[in-house]
């Protein structure tokens, strides 16, 4: 970029002052400010602008490469079905046995639960083993038990 150190800028200033002059100064810095801020900005815009088009076109790319692998995909999906459904075709066209031939559906046996009884999934013989409570009792049963017995006067 251009090299202009602050000597530069203080003859530049002073040329400045002296064409110009001081009035209309601080109005022209004013402007020259503005005009830059808006050309850097617009450079910034095109820059931008331009990186998102590389990218768009990286991004349609992108697409045409994935549409054609699935494509792919799908051809040889579709080949490998059709050879199955021929091997299946020609295991299945072998069969020997008569076209009436129906296997013996089973017949629906009932389970014999006890559908009144709740039986849980922890075995009694552990529950003992473990001193786990095998009878839930209510809160007012469980109160009534451990009250101490009354004493007639």
């Amino acid at each position: 970029m251009l090299d202009i150190g602050v000597t530069k800028l203080a003859i530049i200033g002073g040329i400045a002052l002296v064409v110009i002059g001081p009035e209309k100064l601080p109005g022209l810095a004013r402007t020259a400010g503005t005009l830059l801020g808006r050309a850097r900005r617009y450079v910034a815009d095109v820059k931008s602008e331009v990186s998102r088009s590389m990218e768009l076109d990286e991004l349609k790319k992108m697409k045409a490469s994935m549409e054609a692998a699935a494509n792919d995909v799908q051809t040889a999906v579709q080949t490998s079905a059709s050879d199955f459904e021929k091997s299946w075709a020609e295991a299945t066209a072998d069969n020997t046995e008569p076209s009436d031939f129906h296997p013996e559906v089973p017949r629906y046996k009932h389970p014999k639960k006890k559908w009144r009884l709740k039986q849980g999934a922890t075995p009694r013989w552990y529950k003992i083993r473990t001193g786990t409570r095998t009878n839930a009792l209510s809160g007012a049963a469980r109160v009534a038990r451990h009250r101490p017995p009354k004493v007639s006067r």
